[in-house]
């Protein structure tokens, strides 16, 4: 199915559309943010929030369209935080988009709040859908790509999945779906950062080389360095050059590391679900902080 460019569209007043440098200087300042959340209850996964922050802040800050004050507005991109453990970054990075107020960022997993641990569609204005059962934002977005093309709404969807979740044979229906659909409009980016709670992907359950897997269920393939900006923006616009030219969806496979800024969080499983102490904390926001004034 051919598609018109997404270009085509007109953008909402004000949506931002940020160079490199300052989508790096956002990301920078978004690390800190995520901590911070973290710290505050002693909960969240910093780790896999780490990994995806720069991912997202060049989804939503130079790729998708978007309009915060028209949360519902049709002709929008759609966007799906399967991995819903990296809920910290999205939540950093809605705030950052003017879909949540700042004044909750201290309220992350506490009673009554709307930042669930999981991202909740209820409670949050430019969250499509809830998740964090993992393995099923894909097949949502599928679904949701579907019912946009019934509607003749030339909108893409976004689905930021861990690689971890890939172990999840609803993820394979999903991909053997698209492909069969023709749906081009879906673009799946792996976060493929090798770890989760248990160690090793490739200890835990194996997915070897996951380019060629896509392929093999006929999707675009594009692999990259996920904290490469230049690269994560050439491969969002080539999913849109392969929506154009071809019937099927893509798939972006992101290499990241795990617990990204963070020295003592670098690679390392544990850091998957755990709150820094006071002592880690301190440590770490000095990294980050650095980080920040070093791109001033």
């Amino acid at each position: 199915m051919t598609v018109s460019t997404n270009q085509a569209r007109v953008l909402p007043a004000g949506l931002p559309r940020l160079t490199i440098p300052q989508l790096q200087k956002l990301a920078a300042k978004l690390r800190i943010d995520i901590l911070d959340m973290i710290y505050e209850p002693q909960s969240g996964h910093p780790g896999s929030s780490l990994s995806c922050i720069d991912l997202l802040v060049n989804i939503w800050f130079h790729y998708m369209v978007w309009d915060p004050a028209n949360a519902d507005w049709k002709e929008r991109d759609r966007f799906i935080m399967s991995k819903g453990h990296g809920a910290p970054a999205y939540y950093a990075t809605l705030m950052e988009a003017g879909y949540i107020p700042w004044s909750e960022k201290n309220t992350l997993r506490k009673i009554h709040s709307n930042l669930q641990g999981h991202p909740a569609s209820r409670y949050i204005q430019g969250c499509d859908i809830s998740t964090g059962s993992l393995g099923q934002g894909l097949s949502c977005g599928v679904g949701m790509a579907l019912g946009l093309r019934l509607d003749h709404i030339d909108s893409r969807v976004i689905v930021l999945m861990g690689d971890g979740e890939c172990q999840e044979g609803n993820v394979w229906e999903a991909v053997l779906s698209a492909a069969h659909h023709k749906v081009s409009r879906v673009t799946a980016i792996v976060d493929r950062n090798h770890l989760q709670i248990d160690g090793d992907t490739e200890k835990v359950k194996a997915l070897g080389q996951m380019a060629p897997k896509f392929a093999a269920f006929d999707w675009n393939v594009i692999e990259i360095d996920g904290h490469d900006f230049a690269q994560i923006q050439d491969a969002l616009a080539q999913a849109d050059r392969f929506a154009e030219e071809t019937d099927r969806p893509t798939a972006i496979i992101a290499n990241t590391v795990k617990g990204k800024g963070v020295s003592f969080m670098e690679n390392q499983a544990g850091w998957h679900g755990k709150a820094p102490n006071k002592e880690q904390y301190e440590v770490a926001r000095a990294e980050l902080t650095a980080a920040y004034d070093a791109l001033s």
